[in-house]
């Protein structure tokens, strides 16, 4: 059965991204891709992604001319427009809201999980449906005072895993259904 999942990485005080949208604190850390609650090992089991415009920018500009680098349908959700990709990547600009679309997402996951890449209001948006699952999240040895927040939303989680990975403390939670 596929579970809705967000992954991602904070600061110690909450944000996933500086104001102006860096990642530089986060992506230069240590971590291992392959260690507990590592990347290798959740990316094995997604088998849908879902995004905000603002992530699937980073993505756009930190990695200019490069390949899209999911093999999986992805769903960005916005109201800007991008141009079309020319390199066959399955990418589905949307304006639907969350409930519209997860039914979607998670037939074309085929029994993986959908993964919610980013940011934290529209992980938010999938919690106050109730389609959110569960929430991973490395934290990053590091505060930014200011930034994106990981999730702008009172939710109740359970603690379902626990781990060091390199320079991060990183965290599974169930998300506590009422």
């Amino acid at each position: 059965m596929s579970r809705t999942v967000y992954y991602t990485g904070t600061s110690l005080d909450g944000f996933i991204a500086t104001a102006d949208h860096s990642l530089d604190w986060l992506v230069t850390r240590d971590n291992d891709a392959d260690g507990p609650l590592g990347y290798n090992p959740f990316i094995a089991n997604i088998g849908a992604l879902a995004m905000g415009a603002s992530t699937y920018q980073w993505l756009l500009d930190n990695a200019p001319g490069e390949p899209w680098p999911y093999d999986k349908p992805a769903w960005v959700f916005t109201h800007r427009v991008f141009p079309a990709r020319g390199d066959g990547a399955d990418v589905r600009f949307i304006q639907d809201p969350v409930e519209v679309v997860h039914k979607q997402m998670v037939e074309a996951a085929a029994g993986k999980d959908v993964w919610v890449v980013g940011g934290g209001d529209l992980a938010g948006q999938f919690a106050d449906h109730g389609l959110l699952d569960e929430i991973v999240v490395s934290i990053a040895p590091v505060t930014l005072g200011s930034g994106a927040p990981l999730l702008p939303r009172k939710l109740e989680l359970k603690l379902a895993e626990l781990a060091q990975n390199g320079e991060f403390a990183a965290a599974r939670y169930e998300v506590v259904r009422a």
